[in-house]
């Protein structure tokens, strides 16, 4: 038993004068009355209690700790009360992280629904694309597309998603489209990897296979491979609800799309299974409800053949014809 509980034990007893009725009234045994006051008597080294057979009155010592201790009690319950409010309503300060550039996609919309629903809930984000220590940092969900191979933490699976290889319709113009994945070899890709000529991976009739590919320029965060790629430096590879609002005007065009693997998803990691908070219960629920289907893939671009003389402008336009599933 903890300190307190023993504190309590003696209050019970100490305002009802008896160990019978403290006993009925804490519904413990007489005999675990007894026993909880003789340990804090023998814990605090001095008698708090003066017993006979026929009345019971505090010591000195007693009459002090009965006095001093009802504040700590008090506080005791109250923040007790406090924490059993958390675990019921959500409430409080939820901390979590997730990649640079998540938060471009609809991750974006899901936050500002929950934080609507919840006012409560005081939503903390960090992003990192760095390995982090959930318990060491403090972090309650960690949200990533990477795999989670700590077996001490807990992961949940939200959401498929697709990834795009994707460059803006000038630099298609000027380097030309490719119609397999191994005509990347010859364009210049913006990517994840440290090193100068990388591998991308595709799928070919249903097999996986990695296409080796010249890497222009690297960055560590997927916004600055796609803003990159609007200026046409490159190609880049990156989610795809990361880049959809310039799929979706035209600004960005993908390629390849039967040959994109279908097997990335993003995750929640955490770390406790019981006693967690009712806020970070609700953000995980919220999230595997509001995360749903990601939108269906933008059909495929069709190859355009350009003049030579063809401006940006003209390119750009074209594309966009193309993509709107009308021919120039």
């Amino acid at each position: 038993m903890d300190g307190l509980d023993l504190i309590k034990t003696f209050r019970e007893v100490a305002f009802r004068r008896s160990f019978s009725r403290a006993a009925l009234s804490l519904g413990m045994s007489k005999a675990t009355v007894s026993r909880y006051v003789a340990e804090l008597e023998a814990r605090s080294g001095v008698r708090l209690l003066n017993r006979s057979t026929r009345s019971l009155s505090l010591t000195d010592a007693g009459e002090v700790l009965l006095e001093r201790s009802t504040e700590l009690v008090t506080m005791a319950e109250n923040t007790l009360n406090d924490l059993q409010a958390h675990g019921a309503h959500p409430r409080g300060r939820l901390r979590m992280s997730a990649p640079h550039g998540l938060i471009a996609g609809w991750l974006s919309d899901v936050i500002a629904e929950f934080i609507k629903l919840y006012p409560d809930v005081y939503v903390s984000l960090n992003f990192t694309n760095h390995d982090i220590d959930l318990i060491e940092e403090g972090i309650d969900i960690h949200l990533t597309g990477g795999r989670i191979d700590d077996m001490n933490l807990i992961v949940r699976r939200l959401v498929r998603f697709d990834m795009v290889v994707c460059a803006s319709p000038g630099y298609w113009a000027q380097r030309g489209i490719p119609q397999v994945p191994e005509d990347m070899a010859r364009h210049d890709v913006l990517s994840y990897s440290p090193m100068p000529t990388t591998h991308l991976p595709f799928e070919t009739d249903g097999q996986p296979h990695d296409v080796a590919v010249h890497s222009r320029m690297e960055a560590n965060d997927a916004v600055a491979l796609i803003e990159l790629a609007l200026r046409g430096v490159g190609v880049a590879y990156v989610p795809e609800p990361l880049a959809q609002s310039h799929l979706e005007r035209g600004a960005l065009v993908p390629v390849l799309r039967n040959h994109m693997p279908h097997e990335h998803w993003l995750y929640a990691a955490y770390s406790q299974r019981r006693h967690n908070s009712a806020a970070m219960r609700a953000m995980l629920d919220f999230l595997e409800k509001s995360m749903g289907p990601v939108p269906e893939p933008m059909p495929a671009a069709v190859p355009v053949t350009l003049p030579p003389c063809a401006t940006t402008a003209a390119v750009a336009a074209r594309d966009n014809q193309t993509l709107n599933g009308k021919t120039p």
